[in-house]
């Protein structure tokens, strides 16, 4: 039986297995993907992380892998399809085994939220895409659009008017919420056009995306916006069903847990974007790592 097993390996995960190593408990990782990192490996650049300003997403994800890694902190490829809460004994079935632990840290981060239109799904990959940084390269010197209001869609639309032709950023409400400083420099490119209370109704195509159908808000008048990309930034979504109906959440489903990471489940603690938090960071995450694992630390010694 292990002291914790620590389910996802972004930011969160990877910082929690770090510190449950320097512990000295008995752990496990398990990732499902074959690459740890989470969604810092799709950002272009991390300027807000202290110490490293400007490095390379990708980059900060190996960086973080390799720390854990010369800890000699174990890992599993597989995918958890299920957790049982047994009291002092959890049971997580993978898609190859079942394996008992004292307790789990659910590190499993968040999804991105679909715009739920025509088209989004017929045309993914192919023209509708929710990484700039992976599929940006794909639209140098032509037209995009970029769908969102937050600080991840701002982001997003500067990057890609570095090197398309035109940007659209398309926003349902008559403002933009992300950061001043994301707004001002996103506002001062030449390349960039704002689409203030528009909504895309239906993405177009036949091979690839050819145009969007929007709609104005306020007046439900419709237009046509010819773009040969789109990206969309609306948000996303905790991955949370793992411990549904076994810990508290919110209505939108994060894990309601304060800085210590403790979920109303015993045993059971959550770090990073699936914990209901105000902000949602690479250097949030590593803190609910050290949290978490101390946390499970905790409660495992004093199981003993």
């Amino acid at each position: 039986m292990f002291d914790i097993i620590i389910i996802g390996s972004g930011a969160a995960g990877l910082s929690a297995g770090v510190y449950a190593k320097r512990a000295g408990m008995d752990l496990l990782v398990i990732e499902k993907s074959p690459m740890s990192g989470g969604q810092i490996l799709n950002t272009y650049e991390v300027d807000n992380y202290l110490g490293l300003p400007g490095i390379n997403g990708f980059d900060m994800g190996m960086k973080f892998r390799e720390h854990a890694d010369k800890l000699e902190v174990p890992f599993k490829e597989a995918e958890v399809l299920e957790i049982k809460d047994l009291g002092d004994k959890k049971i997580v079935r993978t898609d190859k085994e079942e394996l008992e632990t004292k307790s789990i840290i659910l590190a499993t981060g968040a999804h991105h939220a679909l715009l739920g239109v025509p088209g989004e799904e017929e045309l993914s990959g192919m023209g509708v895409s929710y990484c700039a940084t992976c599929d940006g390269a794909f639209f140098r010197k032509k037209v995009v659009a970029v769908v969102g209001g937050g600080d991840v869609a701002l982001e997003d639309a500067i990057y890609l008017a570095r090197t398309s032709a035109k940007v659209y950023l398309i926003h349902r409400r008559d403002e933009l919420r992300g950061t001043k400083v994301l707004q001002e420099e996103l506002l001062a490119m030449e390349n960039v056009e704002v689409l203030y209370s528009h909504v895309v109704k239906e993405i177009c195509g036949e091979d690839s995306v050819e145009k969007l159908i929007l709609e104005d808000v306020k007046t439900g008048e419709k237009k046509e916006l010819p773009v040969n990309g789109i990206f969309i930034a609306v948000g996303i979504h905790p991955d949370s069903e793992l411990v549904k109906g076994i810990v508290e959440m919110d209505q939108a489903g994060y894990v309601i847990a304060d800085e210590t990471c403790v979920s109303s489940c015993p045993g059971i603690f959550a770090a990073g974007d699936v914990r209901k938090k105000p902000i949602r960071q690479v250097v949030t995450a590593v803190a609910d790592g050290a949290n978490a694992a101390t946390s499970a630390g905790t409660y495992v010694n004093q199981l003993r």
